[in-house]
C-alpha cells in the first residue's frame, strides 16, 4: 500500500502484550514518504518492573531505522510512558524527536500531532494512581491469551480483547474518553489547526468535534490500528491488522541480509541519566 503518511501509536514493545508480527507486517507493506511514532514505542513503565525485550521488537526498531535509511521521514512523539526520551529532543540521522507537531496534509489541512497525556490529570497530577492503573491493565492483558484458548475450544477463532472489553463495559472509563477527546480538541485550539492527532488512550477513533477533526491510531496491544494519509490528503482509519511475529521476523531477517543496515546515532542515555529518569517516573 501505497500513501503519503503513517499514524502509528502505542506499540508498548518491551510487553508480552504488544503485537510485533502486526507492527512488522504493516510497515513491510506499507510504503510512506512520512512516518509518525505518536508515543509510547516503548514501554519503559513495564521494562522498570522487568526485562522482556525478544527479537521480534528489536526487528521493530530495525524496520523502522531501515524505512529512514529509504528517505522516509520519521518523527518520535514520546508518550507518557517513554517520556524518557523526551530527554533527547532533536534530529537523529533520519529520525526527529518532537514534543508535538503540525502535520500538513496533501490537501492543505493542519493536523496537531500529540500522544495525548499532556491533557490526562490522572497521568499529570497522580501518578501513583496511573501506574497502578496500568498493573490492572497489563494483568487483563495477560488473561487475552487463557480467554482466547478457551473461545477456541469452543470453536470461536476470532481474537476477542478482554482488556478491551472492560474498558467499554466501564461506565466512568467510557465517560474519560469523551471527556479526553474535548480535551485533546480543545488543547490543539490554540494551533489553530484543523484536526488533532494522537493516541495514548488504546481507543482508535474518527470524528467531528464541532468543526474540529479528532482521529487517534489506537495501538498495537488491543485493536491493532494505524492511521494512513493516502496521496489525495484523506486520512483512513485501518483497524485488526494482523501479523505473525515468527513469519514476519523471518522476512525482515532476509531483507536485512540484502540491505544491512548502517550504524544510526540514537540518544543512548547514560546509566546516571537513565537512573535518574527512571526514578523521577516512580510513583
Amino acid at each position: 500500500m501505497r500513501v503519503r503518511t503513517a499514524f502509528i501509536s502505542d506499540l508498548h514493545l518491551g510487553t508480552r502484550g504488544s503485537n510485533a508480527g502486526a507492527v512488522l507486517r504493516f510497515l513491510r507493506e506499507t510504503e510512506c514518504d512520512t512516518l509518525y511514532l505518536v508515543g509510547d514505542l516503548i514501554d519503559i513503565w513495564a521494562l522498570r518492573r522487568g526485562i522482556y525485550w525478544p527479537q521480534e521488537h528489536n526487528d521493530v526498531i530495525q524496520k523502522i531505522l531501515r524505512k529512514g535509511r529509504k528517505g522516509v521521514k520519521v518523527f518520535y512523539i514520546p508518550g507518557n510512558h517513554d517520556e524518557l526520551v523526551s530527554e533527547f529532543y532533536g534530529e537523529y540521522g533520519a529520525v526527529t524527536i518532537r514534543k508535538n507537531a503540525v502535520h500538513v496534509t496533501a490537501d492543505g489541512r493542519r493536523l496537531f500531532i500529540m500522544h495525548g497525556h499532556e491533557t490526562d490529570t490522572v497521568v499529570q497530577n497522580h501518578r501513583w494512581l496511573a501506574f497502578l492503573g496500568d498493573v490492572g491493565y497489563t494483568t487483563l492483558l495477560k488473561l487475552n491469551p487463557f480467554v482466547n484458548w478457551v473461545r477456541r475450544l469452543f470453536g470461536r477463532a476470532a481474537y476477542w480483547s478482554l482488556s478491551a472489553y472492560v474498558k467499554k463495559r466501564v461506565k466512568d472509563a467510557v465517560n474519560f474518553i469523551g471527556s479526553f477527546e474535548k480535551a485533546i480538541v480543545t488543547y490543539a485550539a490554540e494551533y489553530k489547526v484543523d484536526g488533532v492527532l494522537c493516541g495514548h488512550i488504546h481507543t482508535p477513533a474518527v470524528r467531528d468535534m464541532g468543526g474540529v477533526m479528532y482521529y487517534n491510531s489506537g495501538d498495537f496491544v488491543e485493536s491493532c490500528s494505524a492511521i494512513v494519509e493516502h496521496l489525495d490528503g484523506r486520512l483512513e482509519l485501518l483497524t485488526g491488522l494482523t501479523g505473525d511475529a515468527k513469519e514476519e521476523a523471518a522476512i525482515d531477517a532476509e531483507e536485512e541480509k540484502a540491505e544491512p543496515i548502517p550504524a544510526v546515532p540514537l540518544p543512548i542515555p547514560t546509566g546516571e541519566q537513565a537512573t535518574r529518569a527512571l526514578k523521577e517516573t516512580a510513583p
